[in-house]
């Protein structure tokens, strides 16, 4: 006997469920039943449908008993044969409108889950940067899909569970009182008997379950640390070998005992659950005979078979709506947790009155600006300087001095604490979203290209593009001719995040993709960090003539690249500390010169050498 209910989970809240169970108001009822507004016309044939396949399934059960009282009994063969073919045509009647009710539920959950997921992606691609960086990737993505998969076990099997097993139970209720009513209490009375024991055995094999999960747990922590490949050399380096085998055995041990138990467990609950499932019947028995015999009641042997037949059909709707309580809780929550996330607001979109401009020209201005991600720390303080366009400029300075944060504040991938930052004259705010993302680029350092081939991933910038404007950013990118070499061409694969390429040959796809998309402003964020000598050069060498031609913005840790800039800005501590050319801020002795010294001078040395 399982303990799992008709979506196939367990019967029984755990702890943590009992004390989140959210409280359900009209409001998330009414919230959660506008899901289903659009389908009420497939929604009422479904009600029908169970109405209907309800309704005949108990007819069975009825013309047992005339089979019994009119065609055995009776000694009537054509009467038999009649009741015999009208049973099996109710069968089939309530089994084709069975699949009827389950098609058009499983297309309702089926297109309501359609509209769930698209609404939650569409609201999660407007949210700010700072929500996928602060809550965990495998929270979004079990939103996306287990959570909103589990509508559709909801709906084909909690809500229609609900129903189903109401009108059955109701049914299988008139007809038994309709036969007779001191054998319909009699019936009820029983149906405790069955249930409760069911629950009591189901609680203890839950308890089991979770133990045994538990341990079971316990037991692949230890194999996927110690037998992995950095966990073995462990092992053997501190000659733990025995000490892991006495760990893996102890919760083995433990493991074989629950199963024990929680085998035993379900063997005497069928015992029980068999002999309680006998004792209604022959009660009724009982019961229907003494009517018979003492007090000349008017009932048929045909009657008393039919009222045991129903009552058989009552234990399990019964059963099923004294714990729907854990479904209902569970369908509550996980509703919530839906819209938990659909209520998040989108701090970061177009204002209703947002600006276009017919064209881009790249002037870049921050004003006084203040930024933090948190209240406990401000991350930039009173920055302020001008780009103009067709200029570049560099920022430099140590690790965590605000430089990235600088350039994510132009497409608005944050928006500023204070002050503002302003884009040919128009702050970023007013401006349309799509307008500004557009017309400004970012290399990373980071990476990151999809799964598919270079083609796809260049023409994720431009899908209008062109061959041939595909190629001359490549040829700028300085990654065309090696693209030709490939057996493939432009269609090799990358693979997942572009591990078939190399670093270097993944930054130069990067920027023909940014170059494809024909920003106004490029920003370069260490675009050549963490590269070979080689890459690294065939990189600048791209970055350089894109520096001369574009309104440019370079974060850089190598002396080549900012000194190809127009002006520095210097950052330390969230604040621009100094500015000016190279020259002259190597002679001034502050931030820059100590860089310098340390960073910079090093690299001429290297090169000299070279």
């Amino acid at each position: 006997m399982s303990m799992r209910g008709p979506g196939g989970r367990n019967q029984f809240l755990t702890e943590e469920e009992k004390k989140n169970a959210p409280k359900v108001t009209k409001e998330l009822l009414a919230r959660i039943f506008s899901y289903l507004a659009p389908y009420w016309k497939q929604m009422a044939i479904v009600l029908i449908a169970i109405i209907a396949s309800s309704v005949l399934s108990i007819l069975p059960s009825v013309l047992t008993g005339k089979i019994i009282d009119e065609g055995l009994l009776g000694r009537d063969l054509n009467r038999l044969i009649f009741l015999i073919v009208l049973s099996l045509a109710v069968t089939l009647g309530s089994n084709l409108i069975g699949v009827l009710e389950s098609y058009m539920n499983t297309w309702i959950a089926q297109h309501i889950t359609y509209d769930m997921r698209n609404q939650m992606y569409a609201h999660l691609q407007k949210m700010s940067q700072s929500f996928f960086t602060s809550n965990n990737q495998g929270d979004i993505i079990t939103r996306m899909t287990s959570d909103i998969s589990g509508v559709q076990q909801i709906i084909t099997n909690t809500f229609t569970s609900i129903l189903s097993n109401t009108i059955t139970l109701i049914v299988a209720l008139v007809a038994m009182f309709q036969k007779n009513w001191v054998l319909a209490v009699t019936g009820i009375i029983i149906v405790p008997l069955f249930t409760l024991p069911t629950r009591k055995a189901g609680k203890t094999r839950w308890t089991l379950t979770q133990e045994s999960q538990a341990v079971n747990d316990q037991i692949n922590g230890i194999l996927n640390e110690t037998l992995s490949v950095s966990g073995q050399l462990l092992v053997k380096v501190f000659g733990m070998e025995k000490f892991e085998y006495r760990k893996y055995r102890r919760a083995n041990e433990k493991m074989i005992k629950l199963n024990i138990r929680e085998s035993m467990a379900g063997r005497w609950f069928r015992v029980v659950i068999s002999t309680v499932s006998s004792v209604g019947p022959m009660l009724l028995y009982l019961v229907g005979g003494i009517l018979m015999m003492k007090y000349n009641a008017d009932l048929t042997v045909g009657d008393i078979t039919v009222l045991v037949t129903l009552l058989g059909r009552m234990y399990g709707p019964v059963n099923s709506l004294l714990n729907i309580q854990v479904e209902w809780i569970r369908s509550m929550a996980m509703f919530t947790r839906i819209f938990g996330y659909y209520d998040m607001p989108v701090e970061i979109e177009s204002a209703p009155d947002a600006i276009t401009p017919s064209e881009a020209h790249g002037n870049i201005e921050f004003k006084n600006v203040y930024f933090q991600y948190n209240p406990e720390r401000m991350i930039l303080k009173d920055v302020s300087f001008k780009l103009e366009s067709g200029h570049s400029i560099a920022i430099v300075g140590p690790s965590g001095s605000g430089k990235s944060t600088m350039i994510n504040l132009i497409p608005r991938l944050y928006d500023v604490t204070e002050g503002s930052v302003e884009f040919d004259g128009v702050d970023v705010r007013k401006l349309d979203l799509e307008f500004l993302r557009k017309n400004v680029g970012i290399v990373t350092q980071d990476t990151y290209l999809f799964n598919g081939t270079i083609r796809e991933n260049l023409m994720y910038a431009n899908v209008h593009a062109s061959i041939e404007e595909m190629e001359e950013a490549c040829k700028k990118a300085n990654i065309h001719d090696y693209i030709m070499k490939l057996e493939k061409g432009y269609d090799t694969p990358v693979g997942n995040r572009g591990l078939k390429l190399s670093g270097g040959e993944k930054q130069r796809i990067s920027i023909a993709r940014v170059l494809l998309k024909n920003p106004a402003v490029m920003i370069f964020d260490e675009a050549t960090a963490s590269l070979d000598s080689i890459s690294e050069k065939a990189i600048q060498d791209a970055i350089d003539p894109l520096i001369d031609s574009r309104t440019s913005i370079l974060i850089a840790h190598r002396l080549s690249t900012i000194l190809a800039a127009d002006e520095i800005l210097v950052v330390k501590d969230g604040t621009i500390v100094e500015r000016g050319t190279h020259k002259d801020l190597v002679s001034a002795g502050g931030v820059y010169t100590e860089l310098y010294n340390t960073q910079f001078k090093p690299q001429i040395t290297e090169l000299e050498a070279a």
